[in-house]
């Protein structure tokens, strides 16, 4: 019979020795999420394709280049202005694929079922998963259901795993960004915990918010054409724009410096998160990437993405630095600099 870990002598930072059990900030990409995987979940399965800790990983199998990667979906509601659950677990790992650089191919489903959930929803949700899976250009081809008690399940969870094919040359890490890189982000950011919040918590604002999600591999297959010099891409989701940036800076013991004017943000989404006393920052997107590139390639990644209807919107925010290794800062509208820290736990909950 297996031993319950003893907390005594594990060697790990606070705030995790702080939470002997599991609390909701333990998912919500933060510095919870951080410490569980560092301190738990890598000294288990502890392997080199692990250690990267980027978006999936990135497999060589007889020399044919795979990425590999798996998402749980627990959003609640189940629908909101713009996407729902379903198109969140398509869209949610293709994008980390492509996060890769990989050309997306196949995905498996898993349906965790509470009892009691209308077969209607559940009709409706397939359906649009498989919509979705035509518009990102993958194959669902596996999948399993499971059926939990009424109570267990708070009507339906998804996961889907999925992998792609990383062209030759590709290279791209969390650990690749390096000091005079620039950092770009693909659009508005923020929209899509914005509008799952306005639901869930009844909000209405002069203007509708709606949810970004949609599948990114389209738009990175033209950004790498124009640029595959691409160090870093990474979808900013649980923890938003802030969190993917720190953990950016701490896999590549780099410095990142953003410019507040710089980053785009719905003036809607702004009066909201301004409300409810939210950084935008750390709000969760689920249709935006971040790219990290030498800086000599950042006007043309900029055009490349700005000529891509996801792109649009696309603004360069910063840039990478040799400075303050594994920190993120961010230069107000008043001159001044201050520290984007990795939060402990997380702004909303349930997002994804």
């Amino acid at each position: 019979m297996s031993q319950s870990p003893d907390f005594d002598n594990w060697i790990c930072p606070l705030p995790l020795r702080d939470y002997p059990q599991i609390v909701l900030g333990h998912g919500g990409g933060g510095k919870l999420s951080q410490d569980l995987v560092e301190h738990i979940v890598l000294p288990a399965f502890n392997n080199g394709a692990l250690a990267s800790l980027a978006d999936g990983a990135a497999l060589n199998i007889a020399g044919i280049r795979l990425a590999f990667s798996t998402d749980s979906y627990v959003v609640r509601p189940l629908f909101f202005p713009g996407g729902s659950i379903a198109d969140l677990a398509v869209n949610g790992t293709v994008n980390d694929l492509a996060m890769l650089g990989a050309q997306p191919m196949f995905l498996s489903v898993g349906l965790i079922i509470e009892e009691g959930l209308p077969l209607s929803i559940l009709g409706t949700v397939v359906e649009q998963m498989a919509a979705a899976a035509r518009i990102a250009g993958v194959q669902i081809v596996t999948g399993d259901t499971k059926v939990v008690d009424k109570g267990h399940g708070d009507g339906l969870y998804i996961n889907t795993s999925g992998i792609g094919l990383i062209p030759d040359g590709i290279q791209i890490a969390p650990q690749n960004a390096r000091p005079g890189d620039s950092v770009l982000v693909s659009g508005m950011i923020g929209d899509h915990g914005m509008a799952v919040m306005s639901v869930r918590e009844g909000l209405e604002f002069e203007t509708l918010i709606i949810s970004d999600s949609a599948p990114l591999n389209g738009m990175v297959a033209v950004l790498l054409a124009a640029v595959p010099e691409i160090h870093t891409l990474r979808d900013p989701t649980r923890g938003g724009v802030a969190s993917s940036l720190n953990e950016i800076a701490r896999a590549a013991d780099v410095g990142i410096e953003l410019e507040d004017n710089q980053l785009p943000i719905r003036p809607e989404v702004a009066a909201a998160c301004e409300l409810l006393g939210l950084d935008p920052l750390y709000v969760a997107n689920e249709g935006k990437l971040i790219a990290i590139l030498p800086a000599a390639q950042a006007e043309r990644a900029l055009e490349s993405l700005r000529h891509h209807p996801l792109g649009k919107d696309a603004a360069i925010i910063g840039q990478v630095t040799a400075e303050h290794p594994g920190i993120v800062t961010t230069k107000t509208s008043i001159g001044g600099r201050r520290i984007v820290s990795m939060q402990v736990g997380e702004q909303l909950p349930r997002i994804c």
